[in-house]
């Protein structure tokens, strides 16, 4: 369990779960709101049905509350987890999900952090993920790490939380922080947001430092916000966007950098031409339904919807694993060896080694297969072909011309399938049902929004467009979110049926 400062406690019952409230703090005052969410994420994660999506309280959550409110602005005062591959300078380590990097205290904020820190953000703690931010098997479990266990979905217990950033999803539809940091090489913002019933933001890549990241891939790395709210996620996005000299792929930010909040309120959909990726949205009948419903909703908002049709090409997907292996050896390579300190990894290769032995705690449930494919990789031809051409697939080939041809300016499609049953001995069963590699290969900005539930299990819209047109993507995911119609579910902390 892990250690929050005392105070005095009353018990509050919501649903099947014992809330602690905090009576003798004005719950209105700095500290009074992160005492109340330190004590729901003891009630919750740590005890009753114990998500798992909190791996750490930061030990000057509470202290600093006050000073951080104080500093003004619309994020003052307000709690942010982060996610643990993403380094913050409290006495509290960053360990990617393992065992490894169990002691990887490091004193340094990611830029991003110190960001939000200057914007007056209370630092809450940091939120369990898949580890190594789900690249080592192509069998895992999502939401399953070495340091933090399983994370559960709060929407149903048994279900999976998609991943890497389950932690992030599942604590802000859990209630454990205002907002949470994510990070997305393919799907891991989009993914847990969409089955964990939360707005999630993945910005172009290059809009937000990379720096003090556990990284996987140069070309596809980014971080984002994680929110209740399209307008939350904007604001989010203001802090932490901007150039980093550390980050060569910033070097364009602060040309694109705006105020991504302003005219979010009035943002219209009235003669937005959005295509339709038909093709994308699967075969789920309850998913089908739901996302007939949403367009049924941007019709009535005035926007005219474009039926495509497009056939993903299958090299893309197996050019776009040789880019992530390869970057993965040289990334995490260069990052670990960074580290200030003596961890016992140095390399991908020191990685694959620490495993083999601890397999009791690190292999149990699956194996390491992705690490040792890419530890073998060093044809750099072939890497930059297989980049060129999954660069040109997704992005030039994929979502521009889909974009020019058919005359949109947005596409959508649903994010994911609903949450499936969280299976440790067999891994994820992940349905053929959304478009989020497209603008994830591409660096392309992509939006989850809620737009309702499968049997009580939460399904995401995906929205995205080209490159830099992050505000765009952000002002129609706004004016979606005020016409749906949909009922969007709150988590029962219980398992799925009961």
């Amino acid at each position: 369990m892990r250690k929050i400062a005392p105070y005095a406690i009353a018990l509050l019952t919501v649903g099947c779960a014992t809330v602690p409230v905090v009576p003798r703090t004005d719950p209105a005052s700095p500290v009074g709101e992160v005492a109340q969410y330190l004590a729901r994420i003891d009630a919750l994660d740590d005890n009753g049905p114990r998500l798992n999506a909190v791996l750490a309280i930061n030990p000057a959550a509470l202290r600093s509350a006050d000073a951080a409110h104080a500093m003004g602005g619309p994020l003052a005062g307000k709690s942010v987890l982060i996610k643990d591959n993403i380094e913050t300078a409290d006495p509290i380590a960053t360990t990617a999900g393992s065992l490894a990097l169990k002691d990887n205290i490091t004193g340094r904020d990611a830029p991003l952090v110190a960001r939000l820190r200057d914007a007056g953000v209370v630092i809450l703690g940091k939120t369990n993920l898949s580890e190594w931010a789900n690249i080592r098997s192509s069998s895992s479990s999502s939401g399953w790490s070495a340091t933090g266990g399983q994370t559960k979905n709060p929407h149903a217990t048994d279900r999976n939380p998609c991943g890497s950033s389950s932690g992030s999803g599942a604590a802000i539809a859990a209630g454990f922080a205002w907002a949470a940091i994510g990070t997305e090489t393919d799907g891991s913002i989009t993914c847990p947001a969409s089955v964990n019933g939360i707005v999630g933001f993945k910005p172009t890549v290059g809009m937000v430092s990379r720096t003090h990241i556990v990284p996987i891939s140069h070309s596809q790395d980014t971080a984002g916000p994680m929110t209740n709210s399209v307008r939350d996620a904007a604001l989010i996005l203001n802090a932490i966007a901007g150039a980093d000299p550390s980050d060569s792929a910033t070097a364009d930010a602060a040309r694109h950098v705006t105020d991504f909040t302003s005219g979010l309120g009035s943002a219209t959909l009235k003669g937005v031409r959005i295509g339709i990726m038909r093709k994308q949205v699967g075969a789920h009948p309850g998913v089908t339904r739901l996302f007939e419903q949403a367009l049924a909703d941007l019709r009535r908002a005035g926007a005219e919807l474009v039926e495509i049709s497009y056939d993903q090409d299958a090299s893309m997907f197996a050019d776009e694993g040789t880019v992530l292996y390869y970057e993965l050896k040289q990334d995490l390579g260069s990052y670990l060896a960074s580290l200030p300190g003596d961890p016992p990894v140095r390399s991908l290769a020191d990685v694959i080694a620490f495993n083999t032995a601890h397999a009791a705690e690190e292999l149990r449930w699956f194996g390491q297969e992705t690490f040792e494919k890419a530890v073998k990789l060093d044809d750099i031809a072939a890497y930059r072909k297989a980049r060129a051409n999954s660069l040109r697939l997704a992005g030039k080939d994929g979502i521009d011309k889909l974009m020019a041809d058919n005359r949109v300016s947005l596409l959508i499609a649903p994010t994911s399938p609903p949450a499936w049953p969280t299976d440790l001995v067999a891994g994820d069963h992940y349905l053929d049902i959304g478009a989020g590699s497209l603008p994830a290969i591409a660096g392309y900005p992509h939006l989850s929004v809620p737009m309702g539930a499968v049997e009580g299990l939460p399904v995401g819209l995906s929205i995205f467009s080209g490159r830099w047109h992050d505000k765009a993507v952000l002002e129609a995911g706004a004016a979606y979110e005020r016409a749906r119609t949909a009922r969007i579910p709150k988590p029962t902390f219980r398992r799925w049926g009961e």
